[in-house]
């Protein structure tokens, strides 16, 4: 009875020579299967490059909105600078120049310059500060390093 195995999912080995079958010969690629992969393979390429068109157009984009914004930055400056020469070239500019700067006047006016009045000047007051004495001085320096170095009080001399 220990002869008797149990069944396999295995198929069992052909018993003779005619149920053998031939090696398949190795399949041949179609026609069509080529043409698939040409598509496959330019549609790839294809998907790439406009992939790189897509992040080249908007980074060009990004610096168009930088330039745009450099360019009207730029026209409000070239606007304030119109507007300053033509205030410059006005003849109300050049009344204002000769009255404030040039110390010009028209004839029926006279000019007037305010002095600022002769007042004597107040030495500052110097502040002396009498220095500590010197070994006070070196006690509490040691000190302070042992408070920071040991977190406790130094100790007492005797």
């Amino acid at each position: 009875m220990a002869s008797q195995s149990a069944p396999s999912s295995t198929p069992a080995a052909p018993r003779n020579a005619a149920d053998k079958r031939p090696a398949a010969p190795p399949r041949q690629i179609s026609s069509m299967q080529i043409v698939f992969g040409a598509i496959l393979a330019i549609s790839l390429l294809l998907a790439i490059n406009f992939s790189g068109r897509i992040a080249a157009g908007r980074r060009i984009e990004a610096e168009r909105g930088e330039l745009m914004n450099g360019i009207a930055t730029l026209e409000a400056q070239a606007t304030a600078l119109h507007t300053e020469l033509n205030f410059v070239n006005s003849d109300a500019f050049i009344e204002q120049w000769a009255r404030r700067d040039g110390r010009m006047i028209r004839n029926d006016e006279m000019l007037v310059v305010p002095v600022p009045a002769q007042t004597t000047p107040q030495p500052a007051p110097t502040l002396v500060v009498a220095p500590p004495p010197a070994d006070q001085s070196a006690a509490q320096n040691w000190q302070l390093w042992w408070q920071l170095f040991f977190d406790s009080p130094p100790p007492v001399r005797n």
